[in-house]
Order: structure tokens, then sequence, then C-alpha cells
């Protein structure tokens, strides 16, 4: 019941944490205003909205591909309609929280693309996860780990017909109703792991002691970390104005593209900063430092690459469309 921003300021906090959980948040958050979408979903799958929110039933999304991450159209996942059900065929690579979730919302073709459309022809098929037709392997990232990233394979795999969510031939149509707050969300986690390595950063200046004195005082120091706080400052103006968009039902494919790329690249910074100014403290295991470090490089590609966001504002802004 509570508003985008909301769901925004929770994803950073649990960034802050752990970011790899947040992932998992922005995951099961994504499934559920997908089915909560007026005419989103078939009754069946907006049953599970309750058992989802309250943590109940662990959801996971089935999107990328091996050879197929921003270029979804040409994915090779499919589906067909047999004997009541739906059959499944193909593998899936990337996905959060599969080794622990109970179903995955998999988005598949089901029909041949238009000619002029070739968006149509792809479907979201909430498909069970614990059957003889599915193996699920976890992918060990070197950040991000809490996430669980997961590789799956469809051998055969059933899911009932009711288990198709939204109109057959229209997923994509469906999954872009949901990317605005997926961006915003995306930079939320951003946020959080900014400004946790900028706290341990000025923890380290205000602590660690060298020629007579905390290290804090040397100017060069001070202007790193003045220059994360600037960076974090602005990347949570720009995801408050995404998000206010949003709320009032205004145009916000672009702030939120903007968003995600600035809160993303701050945080690459203030995070590369931090662990400068740290040096073998910030890199040690015990160290937060290096967590972030890494969980920080995902948010150049992930949910969608930087440049592909890059893409998106271009034609924003009135240029050909590159991709």
């Amino acid at each position: 019941g509570g508003t985008v921003g909301d769901a925004v300021a929770v994803t950073e906090e649990i960034a802050r944490v752990l970011p790899g959980l947040a992932v998992d948040y922005v995951t099961c958050g994504m499934a559920m205003r997908m089915l909560g979408r007026d005419g989103g979903a078939a009754a069946a799958a907006r049953a599970w909205l309750p058992e989802i929110a309250s943590g109940e039933m662990i959801c996971s999304f089935g999107m990328s591909e091996p050879d197929v991450g921003t270029d979804l159209l040409n994915l090779r996942t499919s589906a067909r309609a047999e004997d009541g059900r739906w059959v499944l065929r193909g593998q899936k690579l990337w996905i959060s929280l599969a080794h622990k979730a109970e179903i995955a919302f998999v988005l598949c073709r089901t029909d041949p693309p238009e000619e002029k459309r070739r968006s149509r022809g792809l479907s979201v098929i909430a498909v069970p996860l614990d059957q003889p037709g599915v193996t699920v392997s976890r992918v060990h990232l070197a950040g991000m780990r809490a996430a669980g990233t997961c590789e799956i394979y469809f051998d055969d795999a059933v899911a009932p017909l009711d288990h198709l969510v939204g109109e057959r031939g229209r997923g994509m149509a469906l999954l872009a109703q949901t990317l605005d707050v997926e961006r915003v969300l995306a930079a939320g986690i951003s946020l959080g792991i900014g400004r946790a390595a900028l706290d341990l950063h000025l923890t380290h200046l205000r602590e660690r002691e060298a020629f007579g004195g905390p290290i804090g005082r040397f100017q060069a120091l001070q202007h790193a970390a003045a220059d994360s706080a600037a960076d974090l400052s602005a990347s949570r103006a720009l995801v408050n104005t995404a998000v206010r968009a949003i709320e009032d039902g205004r145009p916000a494919t672009a702030l939120t593209a903007m968003a995600k790329l600035v809160a993303g690249e701050s945080t690459a910074r203030i995070v590369d900063r931090g662990m400068r100014a740290m040096a073998a403290h910030g890199l040690a295991e015990e160290s937060a430092m290096q967590m972030y470090f890494r969980d920080a490089r995902l948010q150049l590609f992930s949910p969608v690459s930087n440049d592909m966001i890059r893409n998106i504002l271009g034609e924003s802004l009135g240029l050909p469309r590159s991709y």
C-alpha cells in the first residue's frame, strides 16, 4: 500500500546494509507491481500477491539469456500450448533468487514475431521451479553475492495454461509498464551503497592517524570526500525528481533513465574514492568497503546497462534510435 517513494526508501536502507538483499527485494517488488496492474495478470497469478507480499512465496524473473541481455526481442526460450498446459524449452541466465524461488516469471516466445512489431509474440508465464523439467544452478559472481544469481534450464518444463500473465504475445508491453519503477529502485540500490561507502570513508578519515593526527585534516583527502558527498546529493535529488514524476502520473521515462544512470555512475566513483582513501584497509576481507566496491560494479550494467540507458536518453532527445 506504499508509494514508489516508499519503495525507493526501503530499497536504499536495505542496500545500505546488504546490497545483494536489496536486489532480491526489488525482484519481488517488481513481480508484485506486474501482477497488481489492472488486467495485468490472470486471477491465478493475482492470488499470489498476498503470499509474495508476506514473504511466504519467493519468486524470480527469467528474462536474460546467455546471448540475450538488453536485446530481449531475440530471446530463444519458447513455450508451446500442448495438452492443456504450457511446455517450455530454453535457458535463462543471471536470474536472482531462482535457487530459493517457487516460481519464475519467464519471458518466452509463444508466437512468431510480427514483421513490423517484433515485440509481439513474447509472453510472460509463471513457471513452477520444483519440477523434473527445470534445473537451477548458482552462478557465483564477485559482487551482489547475497542476491543469489542463477541460471535456469527448461527442458520441457510445464506450467498450467492459467499461469499466463497478461495477454498472450504482449509480454513486452506488460513489462514495459514496470520499467520506470525498476529504474528508480535500481537507483535506490546505488544510493544505499554510496551512502554506506561515504559513511565508512568519513569514519576512516576521522579515526585513521598518520603524521601526528587524523588523516582527514589533509586537504587532498577532504576534497575526495567532498566530491563524493556532492555526487550522492545530486543523485538523490535526481532520483526524487523521477519518483515525483511517476507518482504524479507524468511522463517519467527520461527522468528514471537519468536517475539510474547518474546514481550508478556516481556510486562507482564514491566507492572508488573510499577505497583509495582506505587503501589496504578497504581491500581487507573484513572491511565492508571491498563489498561495496564489488557490488557497485553491477549498478553500471544491471538491470540494464548504462550504455543502453544512454541510448534511451538519446532517443528521448529527438535523436535517431540507435538500437
